[in-house]
């Protein structure tokens, strides 16, 4: 039997729960804003007095707002949420015996994505708002942490950033504080359609592959990039619109494929994630995957940065 904490009016948090799930962004707002103190209560008895208070409220509410949908008991969303916040906290002491202070938000045993577990409700919309609200500087990190599916630790990160470790961490937890206050700001305004961006995003990889395979990379670029778009990598821009198109080239007469694999669509920022098929004659010819992580700047891309996979370490092979 689930215990309901002091206060709690079970009715009310019943309808707010079933609302919030069905996408009612001021209902999830009004839900998190109620529960506030006793999930905070909850993080000090664990984790005392401090900074990591705030992280661990910071990465509470976005679990919640990923995985509301999963309540089953919509008048326990309190213990719910309290358990939330325990895990986020024993999640955060575990991590920080080791270098990275913040492991990744559980997902579903499903395999879902977490774009695909924010598509599965309305919420989606309202989450995206916000974070375009963010600052370019920290949206790229969120993004990447939250909603890629390939760069996702803090190394991964720091390397397609080209910024240290510990400024990805700090961004990371400037970016949460930020992304609460844009959700309680965006509360009430209209939200895009994510799902038909995503959608027309996921379209648009497939189209540029195919074209590419044609010849016609060079049209597409023409088409939907800036005349002056900045090929990135490690944070340097090594190259505009010809080295793009001879990298296409060079890849595609090689005998490599590119089949994409997770599309983030934002109106700012998108990244697309691809699996690099390499010929049956030369399977190393390029690691096994990449990012595009593309800027958006009047509707074309003026800025790209490609992030490449690490190939696995092969074992050491026998005496």
């Amino acid at each position: 039997m689930s215990v309901i904490p002091k206060g709690a009016d079970p009715a009310q948090d019943a309808a707010l729960t079933l609302a919030a799930q069905s996408g009612d962004v001021s209902a999830l707002a009004l839900l998190l804003k109620q529960h506030a103190p006793g999930m905070r209560a909850v993080a000090l008895s664990v984790l005392g007095p401090g900074p990591d208070v705030d992280d661990v409220m910071q990465e509470a509410a976005l679990v919640a707002l990923r995985r509301i949908v999963d309540v089953r008991d919509p008048q326990a969303v309190g213990p719910w949420l309290h358990m939330v916040v325990r895990n986020c906290c024993r999640t955060l002491l575990r991590a920080s015996r080791r270098v990275e202070p913040m492991a990744a938000v559980p997902l579903p045993a499903s395999g879902s994505t977490p774009e695909q577990l924010l598509q599965s409700h309305a919420l989606r919309d309202w989450v995206w708002e916000a974070v375009e609200a963010l600052s370019p500087t920290l949206r790229l990190p969120l993004v990447l942490r939250y909603f890629s599916t390939e760069v996702t630790s803090y190394q991964q990160i720091a390397e397609a950033c080209a910024v240290p470790v510990s400024t990805v961490r700090s961004r990371l937890h400037q970016a949460r504080g930020a992304l609460a206050q844009a959700l309680t700001a965006t509360v009430g305004s209209a939200h895009d359609d994510v799902a038909r961006r995503t959608e027309a995003s996921w379209q648009e990889a497939r189209e540029t592959l195919a074209a590419a395979e044609r010849g016609e990379f060079g049209k597409v670029v023409k088409d939907r990039y800036s005349p002056e778009v900045a090929l990135l990598a490690g944070g340097r821009r090594i190259g505009g619109a010809g080295l793009m198109l001879a990298g296409m080239d060079g890849d595609l007469a090689a005998g490599v494929r590119q089949r994409p694999l997770h599309v983030v669509a934002g109106r700012s920022l998108v990244v697309w994630e691809m699996e690099l098929v390499n010929p049956p004659d030369d399977p190393d010819h390029c690691p096994p995957g990449v990012a595009w992580i593309m800027s958006l700047n009047a509707g074309r891309f003026d800025r790209v940065s490609l992030y490449h996979a690490a190939r696995p370490q092969k074992a050491p092979a026998e005496a």
